[in-house]
């Protein structure tokens, strides 16, 4: 896929919208068992008796799920050189099977790189919406992206 997207396009303000999804039951039960088994994220019954009221996703099942729509809509189609990590990270409400995930991803601040001048740091804030509008999930974090005109010397 060809490059569309640079460090110099991203720039602080900007918001996308990086699309939607959404996660079964049977997905909910297969990430958990494989990576967090706990009651509520395997059993309906325990899901119910839980805090949650029902079966609920992981917390970074969510996570993942936004990632990929990062992916997707975003990443994928452009100079992304990884990310350094994230300052934060909110599970604010339990997702649920069939839940109607939606993206949005807002620039909140832009740099060059002073030792990398061909790479820009960009600090970003991803927030997952659910159906109702409810906020599911906040992050927070840096990506590197390479610059379409690199820094000379």
């Amino acid at each position: 896929m060809a490059i569309t997207l640079y460090w110099e396009d991203l720039q602080p303000g900007t918001v996308r919208d990086l699309g939607t999804t959404s996660v079964t039951a049977e997905e909910i039960k297969e990430f958990a068992a494989k990576y967090d088994p706990q009651p509520f994220h395997l059993d309906e019954e325990a899901g119910r008796q839980s805090m949650f009221g029902a079966l609920a996703a992981s917390g970074w099942q969510t996570a993942c799920l936004a990632m990929r729509l990062t992916v997707d809509n975003m990443l994928r189609h452009s100079a992304s050189k990884g990310s350094p990590g994230l300052e934060s990270l909110k599970w604010l409400k339990p997702v649920y099977p069939n839940d109607q995930l939606s993206l949005r991803h807002t620039i909140l601040e832009s740099r060059p790189l002073k030792s990398r001048p061909d790479t820009g740091l960009v600090r970003s804030r991803w927030e997952l919406f659910n159906q109702d509008g409810d906020k599911v999930l906040e992050m927070e974090g840096y990506g590197m992206f390479g610059r379409r005109h690199p820094a000379v010397g």
